[in-house]
């Protein structure tokens, strides 16, 4: 390993890991809030527009056509020009939209510009987790970006108290939570612009002395708090320099080669099974309430404590993926979300479909932390924000389908029919996790690359990408 892995490595949980938790998690929090928020719109604009129930879920879904695009290109974008940059964009991308969509006035533009937006939070929620991962020891990884995903939950848990106390307050209440949900998100902004590039990312780019640099930086930071760092120990594990980056197109080939093919394939479907039912459960769910016979303002009220289930469900897998493992807990959480999709194809009176809700968002959420701890440390450093960025963006294909399928589903075969859907889809997702997933617990990055993948050895990889390009 090289010596900059292996000083990061030895660094302690300290207040400077715990600002790149706030950064990176106050970002995931208002891309959550962004998401989560037309779950409370639609029951509104539907009203107001006369829309079907198809166009209601296309309408839910064009959010997820950006996501896609943001999502994939994040990726891509960060693995050839440096995370930083792409996450500062992307915020601003999203906030500049999600403001402009305040005022428009008819459904159509409002689902272009609300697809457009979501280039900007596809892109954000993607790179967050493999930028940040690159800061941290493999002693607390699983339960920081654990910890950083479970942000997302305080963003849905926001989007649930607006839905209930603004949207309802005037005919444009919507207007208004729109424009309350993009302003925040400037004050982050301004203050993303202390981050650092990531050290790993310039050292396989050859960029030696700014790798050092902010290592240094970092060092310094730690000891003015009172530690005292030990010294460096040379860990295990491959750390091989690039001074240039594959293509587009050549780094998804990559992807796509043996050894890594499987954990391609392993993380897509996870991603797409995940995001498809957590976005059929999270975006209907207010509306599902009221077409079963709630009034709007009750199935508002109801929701804030289905989403306030999704705290314990992300912190607690946190808990888990130090613990048990990484695999494990996707696959204990993915099989209580399947219980919970049965118990909600079954149910009958609002109170049943209410407790059935609130297990169901625990489980999802604890499975959203465990994917976004896992998928960032299953790929190389080379192209650990392509991998992230692929998977969630293939993902974004289950989340840009799911709410036009369940606009269809539901008025044929109601509660069952949906999430009898989710629940098969779910069961796939955890069969692929443990028959194709990789072992990380306990690893720094650099050994679970050398372990997984220690035949693309350093010459083979740069003839790859010299090909590649």
């Amino acid at each position: 390993m090289s010596p900059i892995a292996a000083r990061l490595e030895r660094l302690p949980f300290s207040r400077f890991h715990f600002k790149l938790l706030l950064m990176g998690g106050l970002g995931f929090m208002f891309e959550a809030i962004d998401a989560a928020i037309i779950a409370f719109i639609l029951p509104v604009v539907r009203t107001k527009w006369h829309l079907t129930s198809f166009e209601t879920g296309l309408l839910g879904s064009s959010t997820y056509v950006g996501f896609l695009v943001g999502a994939l290109f994040a990726g891509l974008l960060g693995d050839r020009f440096g995370r930083r940059v792409v996450m500062m964009w992307a915020l601003t991308f999203f906030c500049v939209l999600t403001f402009a969509n305040a005022f428009v006035n008819d459904w159509h533009t409002f689902a272009l510009l609300r697809a457009i937006a979501g280039i900007g939070m596809g892109a954000e929620g993607a790179i967050i987790a493999p930028f940040l991962v690159e800061f941290v020891s493999n002693r607390y990884r699983g339960a920081f970006t654990g910890a950083l995903a479970g942000f997302f939950s305080f963003g849905f848990v926001a989007a649930a108290l607006i839905g209930y106390f603004v949207i309802p307050l005037n005919p444009e209440g919507w207007r208004i939570a729109l424009v309350i949900v993009s302003l925040p998100v400037v004050v982050l902004l301004w203050w993303r612009r202390s981050l650092h590039e990531s050290p790993r990312w310039l050292e396989i780019r050859g960029r030696h002395a700014e790798a050092e640099a902010v290592v240094s930086d970092i060092e310094r930071q730690v000891e003015r708090t009172g530690v005292t760092l030990s010294p460096v120990v040379p860990l295990a594990g491959t750390t091989v320099s690039y001074e240039h980056s594959g293509s587009f197109f050549g780094n998804l080939k990559l992807l796509w080669k043996p050894p890594l093919a499987k954990t391609t394939l392993m993380t897509w479907c996870l991603w797409l099974s995940v995001t498809f039912c957590s976005y059929a459960f999270f975006v209907w769910i207010p509306g599902l309430l009221v077409q079963h016979g709630m009034t709007i303002t009750k199935s508002f009220s109801v929701s804030i404590f289905i989403y306030l289930a999704q705290i314990p469900g992300y912190y607690s897998s946190a808990y888990f993926c130090e613990k048990l493992g990484r695999k494990t807990t996707i696959v204990t959480y993915m099989g209580l979300a399947c219980l919970a999709g049965i118990w909600l194809a079954n149910a009958g009176s609002d109170t049943t479909i209410v407790l059935a809700s609130i297990f169901m968002s625990f489980a999802m959420n604890g499975v959203n932390a465990g994917e976004y701890a896992y998928t960032p440390e299953v790929f190389p450093t080379h192209l650990r924000a392509t991998g992230m960025g692929t998977a969630s963006a293939f993902g974004r294909i289950g989340a840009i389908c799911s709410p036009m399928l369940v606009g269809y589903i539901y008025p044929l075969w109601g509660f069952a029919g949906v999430f009898g859907m989710t629940t098969g889809i779910l069961l796939i997702g955890a069969l692929a996790v443990i028959f194709l997933g990789v072992s990380t617990t306990g690893k720094t990055l650099e050994e679970i690359s050398e372990a997984e993948y220690g035949s693309l050895r350093p010459d083979a990889q740069s003839a790859e990408l010299r090909t590649a390009k």
